[in-house]
């Protein structure tokens, strides 16, 4: 016997195991609008405090991934092997690493999103880019990551549908923060697509959905145990948010950082190096190539990625991707052309001592109050807006050093940024060490 809407959510929300069956037709019935939003939610909102197991994990997505269509990338030449993060604040890791890993001779079918709750998204990025399709029909994908090596686009509507309907759900509905629809979604969507493998950069700290290393890892684990019961071959680092990846927050901020990396620039015009980006960058790409077997151990990727990123070969490719998708590489070459915020502004430090904690949740939902990130569902975003930190944590300040150079609209009541801004920076007079990056490079 089918159960009804209602049923199937006091199962779960009961903490009743449900049967495969009654996941795949709870799934359908959202999809095909039987089953109204209301209800759906309060599905989201029972599995966000019932949990799952990890059948029930494996069958919901699964569901997800019949939803709609799934790619056939077999026409692609190589190994495909994708990367995706679980959201952080100044995460542009992807920006750099398609273009970087088709360097070194994988081919890379990126379906990235937007973005989530106080985090930004790949796509948002790439679109402060004048011209940028991120929509593609799928034979023109296949094409463009042939040619290139490489190509990121957004989630069409026929792929992955559940997760698409899901996910923009959670983000209203406070239901984030749930290890069985992170891991439904993801997988859902990376299947979907066609790759073989999949590098996972799970976030930990102030800035991400996972504030504890112990949900991280559960997290992870999930992941892999989901993955191989699909055939999927996946990997796992966590790593530290606990202050902004990077230097810039903010679209086309971003985009031009990742532009001074890969252009093997050692600083940016503020004589800053983003060691830390560059670091989780290489780590992560040599653990595709090795997915992909380009190479034979991490060690070897590592080397690799690390010349591709100096001789020039990985800003060529990104320069590729970009004008295969139909962005002007003419603002590529001279960034801060197309990022025309309408004010600049220097927020200096009051006192003397080190900066012991960047509240980077606060950051990111600060990037909203600026018109830089979304507080509902395709609202439209201002890419120029964002923020530039010139002190990170364990590093030290005096009296008027520059903090932060806030980019702002006219419509922005900087007063409040501001104020707000100085409350996420903590500034004391012992120093603290600053956190490490990698917390674990490869869960098993």
């Amino acid at each position: 016997m089918i159960l009804s809407a209602p049923q199937i959510i006091q199962k779960k929300r009961d903490e009743i195991p449900l049967s495969a069956e009654e996941i795949r037709s709870f799934v359908m019935g959202s999809i095909k609008g039987d089953i109204p939003d209301y209800q759906t939610s309060a599905f989201l909102m029972a599995t966000f405090f019932s949990g799952m197991s990890l059948d029930e994990t494996t069958t919901l997505t699964k569901a997800m991934v019949e939803s709609g269509e799934r790619l056939d990338l077999s026409h692609i030449k190589g190994p495909k092997v994708d990367k995706h993060s679980t959201g952080g604040v100044g995460d542009k890791v992807s920006l750099i690493i398609a273009p970087l890993a088709a360097a070194c001779g994988l081919k890379v079918p990126m379906m990235a999103g937007r973005g989530l709750g106080h985090t930004g998204g790949t796509i948002d990025k790439l679109e402060s880019i004048p011209g940028y399709r991120a929509l593609l029909e799928k034979e023109e994908f296949i094409r463009i990551v042939n040619d290139v090596g490489c190509a990121i686009i957004s989630q069409s509507e026929k792929v992955a549908p559940a997760d698409r309907k899901f996910y923009a759900l959670r983000d209203v509905t406070a239901t984030i923060e749930c290890v069985p629809l992170i891991t439904s979604s993801i997988l859902s969507k990376k299947i979907a697509e066609g790759a073989e493998g999949l590098v996972m950069d799970i976030k930990v700290g102030s800035g991400a959905f996972m504030k504890r290393k112990t949900e991280a890892v559960t997290l992870a684990k999930t992941l892999r145990a989901v993955a191989k019961k699909a055939g999927f071959e996946l990997r796992s680092t966590i790593s530290n948010m606990d202050q902004p990846l990077g230097y810039a927050v903010g679209n086309a901020l971003e985009v031009y950082e990742c532009i001074e990396i890969m252009k093997g620039e050692d600083l940016n015009p503020y004589g800053l190096a983003s060691l830390d980006l560059k670091e989780l960058t290489i780590h992560l790409c040599a653990q595709m190539l090795e997915i992909g077997k380009v190479v034979k151990n991490v060690a070897e990727g590592r080397k690799l990625a690390i010349a591709k990123l100096k001789d020039g070969t990985t800003w060529k490719k990104f320069k590729e991707l970009v004008a295969a998708q139909g962005g002007d590489i003419t603002t590529l070459e001279e960034p801060w052309r197309y990022m025309k915020a309408d004010r600049v502004i220097e927020i200096k430090a009051k006192k003397r001592g080190y900066v012991t904690e960047m509240h980077s949740e606060s950051i990111g939902r600060l990037l909203t109050v600026l018109g830089g990130g979304r507080n509902k569902v395709g609202e439209q975003l201002d890419h120029s807006t964002g923020f530039f930190f010139h002190r990170k944590l364990g590093s030290m300040v005096k009296p008027e050093d520059t903090l932060v150079t806030i980019f702002a609209n006219s419509k922005t009541d900087l007063a409040q940024v501001e104020e707000e801004l100085r409350n996420c920076i903590k500034i004391s007079t012992a120093k603290k060490t600053a956190p490490k990056l990698i917390v674990e490079a490869n869960v098993k």
